[in-house]
This record gives C-alpha cells, structure tokens and sequence, in this order.
C-alpha cells in the first residue's frame, strides 16, 4: 500500500526542529535596482567547484528579478540583524530604503554587517515543487566575522556560547 504524503502543516511543524542561519539573498536587476528576500533555504553543496543553492517560493515578489539574473549573493546574517532578517521577509518592494550595502565584483547587493558573504554565477535553475531551486558557483566570499543569527522552531534563537 502506497502511503500518503505528509500534510503541509506537519512537515513545515517537523523542518521547524531543525535550526538554520538566517540569510538575505540579493540580486540586481538591469537598470541597477538591488532585490533580496529572507532566505533560510541555503546550503553549501560542493567544494569542488564551490556550490551551493538557495531556494525561493513561486510567490515570492522577488522571484521574477531572480530569474533573469546571472549572479546573486548570499548574506549570512549576524545575530544583531534581526530586523534586516525581518524587513526583507516583508512583501514590499523598497525592502532596501535605508539599508547600507555595495556592490559586490558581479554587482551584487552585499549586505554591510553580514556575518559573511557568498557572491555567486548562477549555474542551473530547477524547479522544485512550489520553490525554485537556484544552483550557483561561488565567485567571492567576504568573512567578518561575529555570531550568527538562528531560525529555531519558529522564532529567532540565540547561538549557545
């Protein structure tokens, strides 16, 4: 007997369990406009080449600017930017007035304060049940440094020291 798929609202109750760092994707569009989103769907996938894939919802507003871009990067934020975490899970599409940042070597937004910095070439874009998956090669990495900021059962948690 084949057996049934998880309902939607257990297995998003099940991945809550799982702690992950909290990260801003960022793109640029043609006429040099910055976009980004909250993204905790981030992991490293190989070292050689270095690769790794975020994933972003069918619904997401951003998605389209995403799509046409060649590079992104991912900002792993630190633990005092929760409210950066915040503005950009927002449906809105100044989520950058105010925010400080600069262009990375592909252009890309790169968030001032992150914790890291991953620039990438997007290499393959799969879709994924209602996410797309974007598979990149890294082509900088920016290290400050500092604490991070963690997603755990559905709230902000602090890193143990």
């Amino acid at each position: 007997m084949p057996l049934a798929p998880v309902p939607a609202s257990g297995f998003r109750r099940a991945c809550a369990q799982f702690a992950t760092g909290v990260t801003i994707a960022t793109t640029i569009d043609p006429e040099g406009a910055p976009h980004g989103l909250t993204i905790n769907s981030f992991t490293s996938v190989s070292l050689e080449p270095p690769l790794v894939l975020i994933c972003i919802g069918h619904n997401s507003t951003v998605l389209k600017h995403f799509r046409a871009a060649t590079h992104y990067a991912v900002n792993i934020l630190a633990e005092d930017q929760r409210d950066l975490s915040n503005r950009f899970a927002l449906r809105m599409e100044q989520r950058f007035d105010g925010v400080r940042w600069e262009g990375g070597v592909s252009g890309v937004p790169l968030i001032t304060g992150a914790l890291a910095t991953i620039e990438c070439r997007v290499a393959q874009t799969l879709e994924a049940g209602d996410h797309v998956i974007l598979l990149a090669e890294a082509v900088d990495v920016r290290i400050n440094g500092g604490n991070p900021l963690l997603y755990f059962n559905s709230a902000y948690a602090l890193a143990s020291r």
